[in-house]
């Protein structure tokens, strides 16, 4: 860490009667060495002890001693490789048993030197060794939370190179071989930056003794309307800021017209001291500095300071009396811009630890940015942030990876009057980018973008829906719509997904049941594409049967632990305010067709009201008694006070006298006992009132039975005649040969999307069986039922027919599974017995 960064600088140079004391005689290597050392000539110290190191011959103590001042001064001038190998070789002397702090040293040099895991084991040994010095147990955590930093960085990019952000480029222009640090921007676009420097044609011309660099100065680079860094140059050149002593960490007044920085004094044998200027700015000359007092003891340091908006509050770093230890952030304040300020008062122990705290950055009046190398950290020197709430701090917080390193990180500023978190620091990282000790680096917090996609498809067919409306509802008040495409793909790009919002998404399409998908970004800090896929479900055109409502034998009324079975049916009727649906309710086979229909009809209604009192306009609703007329066809297998009834079975008189027992014969008229619905339109106009009062629509269905099947004549035997297969009316080509039933793709894909058969029909996978718009040659699909006539067959397994062009081609053996029957040919009929 250099001297004038870590404000070194205040120290008092050998006096002259200190050199007229020693005149008389020669100095020993050592006495020089310490001497050196002494007067923070901390590489000349280097090399004066290790020609001391190489005098000493049996003086074990000596030696060690001698160690142990070489590994300080390498610590002392940021050499850590260097340190870490002194404090190892003092360690295996056992040298902590004189002073344990060796340990602590050696810790802090294998934790800059990025190694984690050898650190913690020394913190642990000098937390054991010394266990009332928070600093072991400190740098145990530190090093635990740097890996995982490191492991997992922050949204921070550090030397951004894309060409959106070239303004960021500035550090290739402005490092140099010496020490570049403490940036700050002197216009409000950001396009004129001042930043410090020691490199070489600095005002005086020549070298500071303690750092082997030319005294540090400002220096200042702009922009071009390119986009370009220019080659930086001094601030003034008339030697009113920049003089022949250090000139540093500087910032600009809110109207950029007032500068606040940094000077340290250079004359020689006297106490070297630093203070903080402010000058004007008229035109391009500047106003002779005045000292900004903020102490009463001049022997002690000021610098780094960050001015509020108004110019009435200061911040700045000192070791003055009352502080924490080290140096601290200290604040100031004033009544108006041209009085004094008042008495600083330190931060506190919030923000100010036993280490040093420096280079305060103030954003907003409200984010204080500092560095400190005491509170847990990545390596040397860290960046914080802070906020104030009311007039408390809040608790510092690390920047992380890759802002900060295992290295010294400072400095910070941002581009002033933009909210994008964009700026530089300065760091003695090694990294290519860089150039000298301390560099000057780039920073953009990558903003957060997220985006949702997804496909829908039909839950039947397993086929892309194209046409379907997405909308997406945030928390923040937004709606937006689009459409999925012709793959049935949706999008909402990274302007309309925001960060910290939650988003309801609802699909919807005619001819399927609306769905609905959540997402939310808040407490995302990574940018993240969701993908939310939705499967609709067809709206069927075939009745389905309400779980769970059943009826005593002769009662219609609906019991209250059926009344939450229609549940789904009112989430379904919500969800789809366009749709009416018929209630049909169904009776067994005892008692008359009269009484019957009247207590089908009865039950129905008893379902349409409790819809009704639910808050469903009952012109929506449509009851209707169907008597006993339609007997099951069970779509599942179903259990039944302990009978298991399969799929497919159609419970019809003949069906129920085949079973053993009047419990197994009672179970089945049971389940003929039911209430069904089934979708009558999708196009009703909803209503800002709703007549609670009325009981829908009313009827009793007839459902006369045929024993005769017509047909069209075709060439040889063959006719065509109607066939209902799942309740879908088609025709079909009588085949006298065929011995199995085929379908043509055509018709199983028709079958497919209008729901009369689903995926779980299909034999196998049906994802291998159906390809986009059709279904694969050879494919089986199990068929619940076929009606020819008055005849319904149930279970029957056919197959696609990839050039069939019929729709359904059938022979004898279908026939002959419903019993006797015969060709009328003359009459184009045929009669079942």
């Amino acid at each position: 860490m250099k001297i004038l960064r870590t404000l070194l600088p205040f120290i008092v140079l050998s006096l002259v009667m200190t050199f007229q004391a020693h005149a008389q005689q020669k100095k020993t290597f050592t006495q020089e060495a310490d001497q050196a050392f002494e007067d923070k000539m901390f590489n000349l110290a280097i090399e004066k002890y290790e020609k001391a190191y190489s005098k000493v011959k049996k003086n074990r103590i000596e030696k060690n001693r001698i160690l142990f001042q070489i590994a300080e001064s390498y610590r002392l001038t940021n050499n850590w490789k260097k340190a870490e190998q002194q404090y190892k070789r003092l360690d295996k002397a056992n040298y902590q048993k004189i002073n344990p702090i060796v340990i602590m040293y050696y810790a802090d040099a294998q934790k800059i030197n990025e190694r984690y895991e050898d650190a913690i084991i020394q913190y642990k040994r000098y937390a054991d060794l010394a266990p009332n010095d928070p600093r072991g147990k400190i740098g145990i955590e530190s090093c635990q939370m740097a890996q995982t930093w490191k492991d997992n960085p922050t949204r921070y990019a550090v030397n951004p190179s894309d060409e959106a952000h070239k303004e960021l480029n500035a550090w290739k222009t402005i490092n140099s071989k010496e020490d570049d640090f403490a940036p700050s921007f002197a216009e409000e676009k950001g396009k004129t930056m001042v930043f410090t420097s020691s490199r070489e044609n600095s005002t005086g011309g020549s070298v500071d003794d303690w750092t082997g660099q030319a005294f540090s100065d400002l220096y200042v680079s702009t922009m071009s309307s390119k986009g370009d860094w220019s080659t930086p140059v001094l601030l003034d050149d008339q030697n009113v800021i920049n003089t022949d002593g250090n000139e540093g960490a500087s910032c600009y007044s809110n109207k950029f017209n007032t500068l606040y920085f940094t000077r340290c004094s250079s004359e020689k044998k006297k106490v070297l001291t630093c203070a903080i200027y402010r000058t004007e700015r008229r035109g391009k000359i500047w106003s002779p500095p005045e000292h900004v007092k903020l102490g009463t003891d001049s022997t002690k340091i000021y610098g780094h300071p960050a001015v509020s908006k108004d110019e009435l509050t200061i911040y700045f770093a000192s070791d003055m009396e009352g502080g924490q230890g080290g140096k601290d952030i200290w604040v100031a304040t004033r009544a108006k811009k041209n009085k004094n300020f008042d008495l600083p008062k330190n931060l506190g122990t919030t923000i100010n630890t036993p280490g040093d705290e420096m280079f305060p950055y103030l954003r907003f009046d409200s984010l204080l940015y500092f560095a400190s190398n005491y509170l847990p950290g990545m390596g040397g020197m860290d960046i914080f942030k802070t906020v104030k709430v009311g007039e408390k701090w809040s608790s510092p917080e690390n920047m992380k990876s890759p802002v900060n390193s295992a290295a010294d990180d400072f400095a910070v500023t941002f581009f002033p009057g933009v909210l994008e978190e964009k700026g530089y620091f300065a760091s003695n990282r090694k990294l290519k980018s860089g150039k000298g000790g301390d560099d000057i680096y780039s920073f953009l917090k990558i903003p957060l973008l997220f985006t949702i996609q997804g496909v829908v498809k039909d839950d039947r067919t397993l086929q892309y829906i194209p046409g379907a409306t997405v909308k997406m509802v945030g928390s923040d008040g937004t709606s937006i719509e689009t459409k999925t495409d012709k793959r049935g793909g949706y999008a909402f790009d990274k302007t309309q997904v925001l960060p910290t919002t939650s988003y309801e998404l609802t699909v919807s399409k005619e001819g399927y049941f609306s769905d609905k998908g959540r997402e939310t970004t808040v407490g995302l800090e990574q940018s993240k594409d969701f993908q939310i896929d939705f499967v609709l479900s067809p709206i069927p055109v075939k009745p389905i049967v309400l779980p769970e409502i059943l009826y005593d034998l002769a009662k219609w009324d609906l019991k209250p632990q059926y009344q939450d079975s229609l549940q789904g049916l009112i989430t379904i009727l919500e969800a789809n305010p366009t749709m009416t649906i018929e209630l049909g309710a169904h009776t067994d086979t005892r008692d008359t067709d009269v009484k019957n229909d009247t207590l089908s009809l009865k039950r129905a209604q008893s379902v349409v009201s409790y819809l009704i009192s639910r808050g469903i306009d009952p012109d929506r609703l449509t009851a209707s008694g169907y008597g006993e007329r339609v007997p099951r066809v069970l779509a599942k297998d179903v259990n039944r006070d302990g009978f298991l009834f399969p799929s497919g079975t159609v419970i019809t008189d003949d069906y129920i006298a085949t079973l053993s027992g009047k419990p197994h014969q009672e179970a089945a008229h049971q389940l003929n006992r039911r209430t069904e619905f089934r979708i009558l339109s999708m196009n009703f106009v909803p209503k800002a009132v709703i007549d609670t009062l009325a009981k829908g629509k009313i009827e009793v269905v007839t459902n006369p039975k045929e024993n005769i099947l017509g047909f069209n004549p075709l060439e040889g035997d063959a006719f065509e005649a109607t066939i209902i297969v799942n309740g879908y009316s088609a025709n079909f080509d009588y085949d006298k040969k065929a011995t199995e039933v085929t379908v043509s793709p055509e018709f199983a894909f028709n079958l497919l999307t209008k729901g009369f058969i689903s995926k779980p029909d299909f034999v196998g996978d049906a994802s291998k069986a159906l390809s986009e718009g059709s279904v694969a040659d050879k494919a089986k699909i199990n068929i619940k039922t076929m009606r020819i006539g008055d005849n319904t067959i149930t279970n029957i397994e056919v197959v696609v027919a990839k050039d069939q062009k019929p729709s359904i081609k059938l022979g004898d053996p279908i026939f002959n599974k419903i019993g006797k029957w015969r060709i009328e040919k003359e009459k184009s009929r045929v009669v079942f017995e």
